[in-house]
């Protein structure tokens, strides 16, 4: 009886003594690492969509450099002084004749002087692959920079910082679906440095996701792309990554998206389009360039934003309808020879997305 009473104790002390080892084995343990869905870059593919866009402006303290003249007059100040010199006029002869300019402008000159941005600094890219007397410098330093639009928009208070279009082209932008920019970017190897990427723009379907400030964008979220009434949205650019950030070759025609007050369903086409953007799994930023058609973008300009809109940011479109033709660098009429698009730059940031392509339906027919 003893010695099972000794065994038994024997075994039992055996026991404590590997419960007390195991206990302090899994004590001194590290933790296995929480994973949830792995990386963005899923099968050589990475979507991002648009959160923010501006027509890129130059800004300087003040604006003393680019608008040393100051801003330039909009409607309201343009019709007092065309019309408040005491003559009697009636509504054709004043208003409805001043609204027909807008609508139907001239290249004939004006009795306004019309400021443009002054400085050989701008934002934007060398969209002709040259470096000519009318090119800017980047920020950074690069020559050859084209973007003449910038000459006939920094001193519009409109399209600057604080300017009315900045403001609201971003908020719908952000509200209505129909304006959802994506781009996915396929055959990527790596975020760092790829030799050669296809970059495909879609318009998307899905609101975006914001933080709980309501300012910043949550990456992880999804796009399906619109296929129905959007394919005319859809191009593709061959690029390359290099450093970091994405560079894409010129492309001839690249539709987009644009539309602004109650959903309207606006757009720009963009010639001899190009993107550069600094690129991460999370987000990109940088610009995109092109050539954009003078008439077209004064088109939309008129039926997005009403003269009472203009009168905001002091914004003529006669006026800026003329310069835009005057400072013109792109694409020369066939007949006239005339130049009909101007070189242009927008500042863009986007969000990380998982792009969602439509389910393939086929269609079945009676025999």
């Amino acid at each position: 009886m003893k010695s099972n009473a000794v065994r038994m104790m024997s075994v039992a002390g055996s026991l404590l003594a590997a419960s007390v080892t195991v206990a302090l084995s899994t004590a001194s343990a590290q933790p296995a690492p929480l994973q949830e869905g792995g990386g963005a870059l899923k099968d050589r593919r990475i979507g991002y969509v648009m959160t923010h866009k501006y027509w890129a402006v130059y800004e300087t303290e003040g604006a003393k450099t680019e608008c040393p003249q100051g801003f330039n007059d909009g409607p309201r100040e343009q019709f007092k002084k065309l019309f408040d010199d005491g003559k009697k006029r009636s509504i054709v002869e004043a208003q409805l004749k001043r609204e027909g300019e807008q609508w139907h402008p001239t290249t004939a000159p004006e009795s306004f002087v019309f400021k443009e941005a002054q400085g050989n600094t701008s934002y934007g890219l060398n969209l002709d692959g040259k470096i000519g007397p009318e090119d800017f410098l980047s920020p950074e330093g690069e020559k050859g920079i084209d973007n003449q639009l910038y000459r006939v928009i920094g001193c519009i208070g409109h399209y600057r910082t604080m300017g009315t279009i900045n403001h609201f082209e971003n908020l719908f932008m952000r509200s209505y679906d129909d304006t959802r920019i994506v781009i996915e970017l396929t055959e990527v190897d790596s975020l760092k440095n790829d030799d050669a990427v296809v970059v495909t723009t879609y318009r998307g379907s899905d609101g975006l996701l914001q933080d709980a400030t309501g300012e910043g964008f949550i990456p992880g979220g999804t796009q399906r792309i619109d296929m129905r009434w959007g394919k005319e949205y859809v191009s593709k650019l061959n690029g390359k990554i290099v450093d970091g950030v994405l560079i894409t070759e010129p492309a001839d025609r690249v539709m987009l998206p644009w539309g602004v007050t109650f959903g309207t369903s606006g757009y720009h086409v963009f010639r001899g389009f190009e993107l550069k953007l600094k690129l991460d799994p999370e987000a990109a930023e940088g610009l995109m360039a092109g050539f954009v058609d003078v008439k077209a973008f004064n088109h939309h300009l008129n039926t997005s934003w009403s003269t009472h809109h203009h009168s905001y940011g002091q914004l003529s479109s006669p006026s800026q309808y003329k310069a835009m033709m005057r400072l013109a660098d792109g694409y020369p009429d066939p007949k006239t020879g005339k130049n009909t698009a101007i070189s242009s730059a927008v500042r863009v940031k986007f969000t990380q997305v998982y792009v969602q392509q439509p389910e393939q339906k086929e269609l079945v027919s009676k025999q």
